[in-house]
């Protein structure tokens, strides 16, 4: 029987969920499968990837072909690594301890690049953040001028109408002012006029009583 590894559509429709299957060639895609042997989810970045190790190199020595997929996975994961340095130890090329070692450096290697990855995609997420927080502060700042511009000219509008009106009620006073200089001087004249004729009046009467005497 040609078994194949390879994957099996999981998840809901455009959020794609895959298992990572042993199946014989010969069924569906996501038909019956010999054994489930990881899982993998496009949806995060970096993708996620979960993978029994032992179980995937098992199938492989088995003569189990890997789609493309598949094997980018197990290569990802270090399946493939693994399997070459199995086939080593079988030639005596190389020790259990020597695969080991080099499995476990590749392996620490693999997860330091993936961790910097995810460090590097933090850092960007947080800029990102950050200058979006700095370009929506701003627009705020720029909204808040342009109202605090708009107050203004409408009070620097609306200041003209009042001092016309402060204006035109100090021009009334004036005239209202000088309208009373006016009638005062003409009620002076009236009094010094009143005035003479009470002066000449006794003098008139001295005369009429010298008339009468003589």
């Amino acid at each position: 029987m040609s078994v194949k590894i390879r994957l099996q559509r999981h998840g809901k429709k455009q959020k794609p969920f895959y298992w990572v299957v042993a199946a014989d060639a010969r069924s569906k895609r996501d038909g019956k499968y010999l054994e489930k042997i990881g899982t993998y989810n496009p949806n995060t970045n970096p993708a996620t990837i979960e993978l029994n190790l032992d179980s995937a190199v098992k199938w492989l020595h088995n003569g189990a072909q890997p789609t493309d997929t598949a094997k980018a996975i197990l290569s990802y994961k270090g399946a493939l690594l693994k399997h070459h340095l199995d086939g080593g130890i079988r030639k005596g090329a190389l020790t259990q301890e020597q695969a080991d070692a080099k499995l476990a450096a590749w392996l620490e290697a693999k997860a330091g690049k993936v961790n910097a990855k995810k460090d590097g995609l933090s850092k960007a997420q947080a800029d990102a953040k950050a200058k979006a927080l700095k370009a929506e502060k701003e627009v705020n700042a720029k909204r808040l001028a342009a109202a605090a511009q708009a107050e203004a000219d409408a009070i620097a509008a609306a200041t003209p109408a009042v001092e016309e009106e402060v204006v035109a009620e100090e021009e009334v006073a004036v005239e209202a002012a000088a309208e009373e200089v006016v009638e005062a001087p003409a009620e002076e004249v009236a009094v010094e006029a009143v005035a003479e004729e009470v002066v000449e009046t006794p003098a008139v009467e001295e005369e009429n009583n010298e008339t009468t005497e003589a």
